[in-house]
């Protein structure tokens, strides 16, 4: 009887340690995205995650699965909680700052509330999130671009607009870095584009919407 015990013991043990075998569906890009929920627990810890943070300029053209590209938009600005408000913090709860994501055969606006990605341009505008050729071949670029209209009324300078525009759009970045880095993937953020020309393939009024930052996710 012990011997019994003692070999389901060891069998348990060994099913336990086994690697579990992740999930890796293709992104199918459409009008809509509907991306999948990333588990509670996964990746690597937030210390583990913090020691591999680095800033990657070497690239693949290797896509990201449907599950990868779900987990890098939740953490840049998915919803958290039951109040609806999201993974990044935001100066004064507005929430300026809108999430692009663009991939090989469009550009992609993020909607955290329904954790989908909404087609906005068709074609491959990654070039114009960038003004560095890696981020042309990249699985990903983001684009972080502001609704200055949020501020309408509050009597706050242009200048600090901008300024809370940026502090909102660094936490987002920071917190698809510190996911890259626990999840086996390659990230930088980077401050420029070609502005002008981006806000126009969107179809975005520069009079309203300013780009803020960038940033490039792949393998």
């Amino acid at each position: 009887m012990k011997g019994l015990i003692l070999m389901l013991a060891v069998v348990l043990a060994v099913a336990c340690d086994a690697p579990v075998k992740k999930s890796s569906t293709p992104v199918v890009e459409g009008s809509e995205i509907v991306l999948v929920t990333p588990p509670a627990k996964d990746g690597l810890t937030v210390n583990e995650a913090l020691s591999l943070r680095a800033s990657s300029r070497e690239y693949s053209a290797e896509p990201l699965s449907l599950e990868e590209l779900s987990g890098v938009m939740w953490a840049a600005a998915g919803v958290n909680r039951p109040d609806g408000k999201l993974t990044a913090p935001s100066a004064l709860a507005l929430y300026p700052v809108k999430v692009y994501a663009f991939l090989a055969e469009g550009a992609y606006l993020y909607d955290s509330a329904a954790h989908k990605l909404v087609r906005v341009a068709e074609g491959d505008l990654r070039a114009l999130t960038a003004r560095q050729p890696f981020a042309e071949k990249a699985a990903l670029n983001l684009a972080y671009i502001a609704d200055t209209k949020v501020y309408e009324g509050r009597n706050t300078s242009a200048e600090h607009v901008k300024f809370l525009c940026g502090q909102d759009a660094a936490g987002y970045a920071e917190n698809v870095n510190i996911y890259a880095a626990g999840h086996g993937l390659k990230a930088i953020t980077r401050g420029s584009a070609r502005d002008a020309d981006l806000l126009a393939a969107l179809g975005l009024d520069p009079e309203r919407y300013v780009f803020v930052l960038a940033q490039t996710v792949g393998k």
